[in-house]
């Protein structure tokens, strides 16, 4: 029995020294480069090499490449990568490599992200560091030759105005943004960048003579969304980020600052739908008579019911018109952003011609921006609006006709809930 146990001990021991006699895997093996030489101009042809390499454990992969001056140029550095298990870590490398400036160059306005590698003989070095600091690399040589070295420059990249308050007011809502691109690309894109968070807000570019991602003058408009009716991102400030990839994949990046005041979308609504109408010989209901010289008067109230105050413009509450008038005969002409209270009758010559501000001097705040003053309806808050119109002159084709209320937001849109609000039958009895 003592024996045995002698047998069995040697064979554990050996069991256990097997393993190590044959020594670790090495952490890394199988590095290759594909060809000797590429020509990274897009062309279709010898464009690429593929990198090929294994890892016996997870390790920092850096991919670098030296000049004959002794100058590093990183393709990868310190990426984390687990053990390769079933086959081999594969990359396809076009001649891009961290951006880069030359000693005669001078960019300004934007920076240079991703860059082709100048033509030459580069020594490649392929590092992999495990996690308890071991070391292990490759190194061979790659020739780079006909590289398409034209960078995709942004030229005279500016964002204006730097403020907006986007809230369909029509003052500062949008903010355009330029650039003079220098070269054909793959793509150009813009976007917004927040303090707090990763949210990219992106901007689409207006239809100009230059088509878009080719060389020349390009101009994004930023909106903030609310000419879609979608709400904007919330006020601070952001980073204006353009940025530029061309067909080699070289990268170039323009950066600017914008901030966000006052965003929303303006909601405003004739309270409850309804319109009380008086006036003449018979007054309120569906339908009123007025003697010709006779008054239509009709009072509403209109509830802003969003998170931004809305611009407004006179004439105020109590202003009666005569028929044969409108607001531009009162000095009171269209203002894009504005909202105004506006009667329309089916012989109106014009639309909506008799129109009202939202709001008297109690219920209106003053803004002053860059000199002028601007009158609003605050957020949240109500206000009673009144008016009359004079008929001095009849259609007897149209008599009766149908008048009715909306609330326009001029130059914008008349939404649906507030457009032919309350119609009323008048008839316009003559001498």
């Amino acid at each position: 029995m003592r024996t045995q146990y002698i047998l069995v001990a040697i064979l554990l021991v050996g069991v256990a020294l097997g393993p190590t006699a044959c020594g670790p895997k090495p952490l890394l093996s199988g590095v290759s480069f594909n060809k000797d030489i590429i020509t990274p101009n897009a062309d279709g042809d010898e464009d690429v090499a593929l990198v090929t390499f294994s890892l016996s454990r997870s390790a920092d992969i850096s991919i670098y490449f030296e000049d004959a001056a002794g100058e590093r140029f990183y393709f990868r550095k310190d990426v984390y990568h687990g053990p390769s298990v079933e086959k081999p870590y594969t990359v396809y490398f076009a001649g891009v490599v961290d951006g880069y400036v030359l000693p005669d160059e001078v960019f300004e306005g934007f920076a240079v992200e991703k860059r082709v590698l100048q033509d030459g003989v580069y020594t490649w070095t392929l590092a992999a560091t495990d996690r308890q600091g071991h070391t292990a690399r490759a190194s061979g040589t790659l020739t780079i030759a006909d590289a398409d070295t034209s960078l995709p420059e942004l030229r005279g990249f500016s964002v204006f105005p730097p403020v907006i308050t986007p809230n369909r007011d029509s003052i500062s809502d949008r903010a355009t943004i330029v650039v003079d691109l220098k070269k054909d690309v793959e793509e150009l894109t813009v976007y917004l960048l927040g303090e707090e968070d990763d949210t990219r807000y992106f901007v689409q570019e207006s239809e100009k003579a230059t088509k878009f991602s080719k060389a020349g003058y390009h101009e994004f408009d930023y909106d903030a969304g609310v000419d879609l009716g979608a709400e904007p991102p919330p006020d601070g400030t952001y980073t204006v980020i353009m940025e530029a990839r061309d067909a080699v994949g070289q990268w170039a990046k323009a950066t600017g600052e914008i901030i966000i005041q006052n965003g929303g979308v303006p909601r405003a609504y004739i309270l409850n739908a309804e319109v009380e109408w008086s006036g003449g010989i018979e007054g309120g209901g569906p339908s009123v008579s007025i003697p010709l010289g006779g008054t239509l008067y009709f009072t509403l109230t209109v509830e802003n019911d969003s998170t931004v105050p809305i611009r407004t413009s006179g004439p105020p509450p109590g202003t009666v018109y005569d028929s044969d008038q409108n607001y531009a005969t009162l000095g009171e002409h269209q203002q894009p952003g504005v909202f105004r209270v506006g009667i329309h009758c089916e012989t109106s010559p014009i639309d909506h011609p008799w129109r009202w501000a939202v709001g008297g001097p109690d219920d209106l705040e003053e803004v002053t921006v860059g000199g002028d003053t601007y009158t609003y309806l605050p957020a949240g808050e109500r206000a009673v609006v009144s008016g009359g119109i004079r008929f001095v002159d009849m259609v007897d084709a149209r008599n009766p006709q149908y008048c009715y209320a909306s609330l326009i937001h001029e130059d914008v849109q008349i939404s649906l809930v507030n457009y032919r609000v309350d119609a009323v039958s008048v008839f316009i009895e003559a001498p």
